[in-house]
């Protein structure tokens, strides 16, 4: 009984916590609520990869940054990979964080998380105004990474650098419940804290490729050896302001 009981609690606190992040003001999230918005919701998700599992998926959701951005940006970049509430790592492990970037809920996180973590005011500000930016008729997917297995994010990082963009719309999609998909529409390489950046066009004959029928939507990458993604995101659980966000 007591086992059940401790259950039950566990699965209130982690629904109203959900609640929360979708009802308060973002700019009035904790740390905690806008790292679940950016790893562990309807918009962010993880993919873990282990020595001792390479394809082992995590309850929380990437690509290095160029040397050049990550010298600029390491504070900011040090914001949106906190890894709150998981267990303390034991062996070697890589954690891809792929994100909507286009849904406003991801936005929003990420600025509030640089702004707790002490950015200087200016930056917050400029990055304020891209919370409310309009992507307009595109679906923008982003990948980071962050993890202790050096050699896996040293591979992982080569292949992005050396991504045909033409090839990689061969093996990265977006695809409905029903199997319906839209291929890849434009390739942006990572040059900042956001990370690797995937355009989709958000119409498909016509129609919204994304409406609050598609059930859950797949998001799938494949470059070369070293980078293989898969992720899945419920579109019952989109809504943020009463409005389907993706």
């Amino acid at each position: 009984m007591r086992r059940i009981l401790f259950g039950c609690s566990i699965i209130i606190l982690f629904t109203a916590s959900a609640y929360a992040q979708k009802t308060k003001p973002w700019t009035e999230w904790s740390a905690k609520d806008a790292e679940k918005i950016l790893n562990d919701s309807a918009w962010g998700q993880t993919q873990t990869e282990s020595q001792d599992s390479p394809q082992a998926s995590s309850s929380t959701s990437a690509i290095t940054q160029t040397t050049a951005a990550r010298r600029e940006d390491q504070r900011l970049s040090s914001a949106t990979n906190v890894e709150s509430g998981e267990k303390k790592e034991t062996g070697m492990s890589v954690h891809y964080r792929v994100r909507l970037l286009s849904a406003k809920p991801i936005r929003a996180a990420f600025v509030r998380m640089i702004e707790l973590q002490g950015a200087p005011p200016e930056k917050v500000a400029q990055w304020r105004t891209f919370v409310d930016r309009d992507f307009g008729d595109y679906i923008v997917v982003t990948i980071t990474m962050d993890g202790n297995d050096r050699k896996r994010m040293a591979l992982a990082t080569d292949e992005i650098s050396k991504i045909d963009p033409e090839a990689l719309k061969t093996t990265t999609f977006l695809e409905r419940k029903d199997g319906k998909r839209i291929a890849l529409m434009e390739y942006r390489a990572p040059t900042d804290v956001l990370g690797a950046k995937f355009v989709f066009p958000r119409m498909l004959n016509g129609k919204p490729f994304i409406d609050a029928d598609s059930g859950e939507v797949r998001f799938t990458t494949e470059a070369g050896k070293a980078l293989k993604i898969t992720r899945r995101f419920k579109v019952s659980e989109m809504i943020y302001d009463g409005k389907l966000e993706y």
